[in-house]
């Protein structure tokens, strides 16, 4: 495939590529070439969700070449993409989080999908947090799959049977039903221990002890004050109480292997966002009957997220063109959305759907996170490159694996997080 894309990251560079009229996205019976999709989905649900996007690709006959790179966070898809880019070889599309698409948009790289928006009213049925970082100086850049919401807790519905646990409201009550279980000889929290996973729930901790206010001054608008304040000691205090609950083999250990945990009985919580929930539904397991959904207690009014986007390279070739406009008109599309979601966990994007194709714990995440867009309180996820740029995000992994890891003092790591912001802003 030839590229312009060297020349995309010079100043003055050639004008977007011309998209082919949305009549091209509607031809059906002949080939039209191949993609290649740089990805991280690589757990059992992930890879059936992404399998509902290469199907209908071919039924527009177009081909997959799938590039998966393992890691749950996307950081080592990230350097893959960077070593192509470099190498002056992008793949078709990509799949990223909120900053980085915005890092490659401000390199003028990307494919404009804005004939593709406008066929499919994205400026109406997208919510305004995502359209942050899928948008571009008014133009779109990336098509959102979905919303992947970070504070819920994933529960083994008959250990609390067993133990006589009911859903925790508060926090109070969440910690008391992990120390019952740890005391029945159970691991409280199922955990994994890596810098994505350990700033996950460190942020769902900020979010259940200050509210939707501080998270925002905190996480978003990273004020020092938040930052290295009593209510981030108190957070830091919960986090320490909370890694009470986790086993010693979580170090290093993988999302997805922190939920089979709790799928399989020998964990009673995992605090994860939801794509957590199709691993459970790849197991062949229910919601409500053989697991259990509930926001982290505390974080009941807000919602914090992040949303899958793919994003298109520049390129010189028509076809090529034409299968990256074909594949954003099919992620953006109401059947789609729906159909993604029941596979990956998550809920549309999309805010003009029914819910009535979703399960229990979607239908409840779905109409929250309408909810909470409406209400403001739709917040980007620190852990998940929706809060913070890349380099303000590794800074706070840093100090919350450090806390996780050993035995800094709550109020030297308040202190510390807000010296780690302030000098990874400068």
């Amino acid at each position: 495939m030839t590229t312009t894309f060297n020349k995309c990251l010079m100043a003055g560079a050639i004008p977007l590529a011309i998209l082919l009229s949305s009549s091209a996205f509607a031809q059906e019976g002949t080939s039209k070439g191949e993609v290649e999709v740089l990805n991280w989905w690589t757990s059992g649900g992930e890879a059936k969700a992404l399998g509902a996007l290469k199907d209908k690709l071919a039924d527009d006959g177009i081909g997959w070449q799938n590039m998966p790179v393992a890691g749950g966070a996307g950081t080592n898809a990230m350097a893959v993409l960077r070593s192509r880019i470099t190498s002056n070889n992008p793949p078709t599309a990509a799949q990223v989080l909120g900053y980085d698409a915005q890092d490659w948009a401000d390199r003028d790289a990307l494919s404009p999908l804005d004939d593709v928006a406008k066929a499919g009213n994205w400026d109406e049925v997208f919510p305004q947090p995502i359209q942050r970082f899928a948008k571009s100086d008014g133009h779109w850049i990336a098509a959102p799959f979905e919303i992947h919401s970070t504070n819920w807790v994933w529960a083994n519905k008959s250990m609390m049977d067993e133990l006589g646990i009911e859903q925790p409201d508060t926090w109070e009550a969440f910690i008391a039903s992990m120390k019952k279980a740890q005391e029945a000889g159970h691991t409280g929290l199922a955990y994994g221990g890596q810098p994505w996973q350990d700033a996950t729930v460190f942020e769902n901790v900020v979010l259940a002890t200050g509210g939707a206010d501080f998270y925002r001054q905190a996480m978003i608008d990273l004020d020092p004050k938040a930052l290295d304040s009593d209510t981030m000691v108190r957070s830091f205090d919960r986090f320490r109480e909370l890694l009470q609950y986790k086993d010693d083999n979580s170090p290093g250990r993988d999302w997805n292997l922190a939920t089979a945990m709790v799928i399989n009985g020998d964990a009673l919580y995992q605090i994860m966002g939801d794509w957590a929930k199709g691993e459970f539904l790849n197991a062949g397991l229910k919601p409500e009957q053989d697991f259990m959904c509930f926001r982290t207690p505390g974080t009941q009014d807000a919602v914090t997220f992040n949303s899958d986007l793919m994003i298109m390279f520049k390129n010189d070739d028509e076809q090529q063109q034409s299968m990256q406009n074909t594949m954003a008109g099919i992620i953006g599309s109401p059947e789609f959305q729906v159909t993604f979601s029941q596979l990956k966990g998550s809920v549309p994007a999309r805010t003009d759907l029914s819910s009535d194709g979703l399960d229990a714990c979607a239908q409840r995440g779905y109409e929250q996170a309408k909810a909470a867009a409406e209400s403001d309180t739709l917040m980007g996820s620190m852990a998940h490159g929706y809060a913070a740029p890349a380099g303000v995000k590794n800074a706070v992994f840093d100090i919350v694996s450090s806390f996780v890891n050993g035995n800094m003092p709550s109020d030297v790591a308040a202190e510390q997080l807000a010296m780690a912001v302030q000098g990874a802003r400068s």
